[in-house]
């Protein structure tokens, strides 16, 4: 009976080693092995399995988790960099391995999040998924109509070839606006005010999806849980 089992590139993302998509690619190469045999695309597994990937035991079914992290400015993320001051996974230190989901880059600072759980990670980086993050932005020169508007509706940016997504936007001071994206183009907030002859001064990420930044402190993280935990994943679709 194979009631229990799944594909096994599905298993190794449940089991928040990586996604099905870097699962795959793990198995291509041969790195994973099912009760001693080398597997193969298609193959299943069940907790009953010894299942290795790269040299390791894994388990099937840990206990997921999510965390909300408020990244500090200078922070990289990535998981290994030799030119990166300090990487998020040498900053944040936590019992369980996690990775992030969602970029944000050395020079922002704000919310994002961080997780075990390889399908999760592969739902929020999917930009065709359309799931908003909400940030402020405080930029060099007074802000006109024109310029949001302009934000609002698209820019194209010339060094990707791509006009972004129209947005949300809204006002806060002379300086400073509030913008909910769609989509997360490298550096796209700072490549949307170049364009349009304004330069981002500082850029803080405050929402995704449902999950606020709200008051957590600089540098720290807390558990996603409970309801807040049920409404993003309900909101990923896993």
């Amino acid at each position: 009976m194979e009631d229990n089992k799944v594909r096994i590139n599905k298993y190794i993302a449940e089991a928040g080693v990586c996604s099905r998509r870097e699962a795959d690619k793990l198995i291509a190469k041969g790195l994973v092995t099912i009760n001693g045999k080398t597997a193969s695309m298609g193959d299943k597994a069940d907790s009953k399995d010894q299942v290795i990937v790269s040299g390791k035991p894994i388990g099937h079914k840990n206990k997921k988790v999510v965390l909300a992290f408020y990244k500090p400015v200078g922070i990289t993320c990535t998981e290994k960099d030799k030119f990166a001051d300090k990487t998020i996974l040498e900053y944040v230190k936590y019992p369980i391995r996690v990775t992030y989901a969602g970029r944000l880059d050395k020079d922002s600072e704000g919310l994002i999040l961080l997780t075990n759980d390889g399908e999760l990670i592969q739902k929020l980086m999917k930009g065709s998924a359309g799931h908003e993050k909400e940030y402020v932005v405080k930029v060099k020169r007074e802000l006109t109509d024109s310029f949001l508007e302009e934000m609002a509706k698209g820019v194209y940016l010339k060094e990707l070839e791509q006009t972004t997504r129209p947005c949300k936007i809204e006002k806060m001071g002379k300086y400073t606006f509030r913008i909910i994206l769609t989509q997360g183009l490298n550096r796209q907030i700072r490549r949307m005010c170049r364009e349009l002859g304004n330069e981002a001064v500082s850029i803080k990420r405050v929402r995704i999806m449902n999950i606020q930044l709200g008051k957590l402190p600089y540098g720290k993280w807390r558990e996603v849980s409970g309801s807040e935990l049920k409404q993003l994943y309900e909101g990923v679709r896993l």
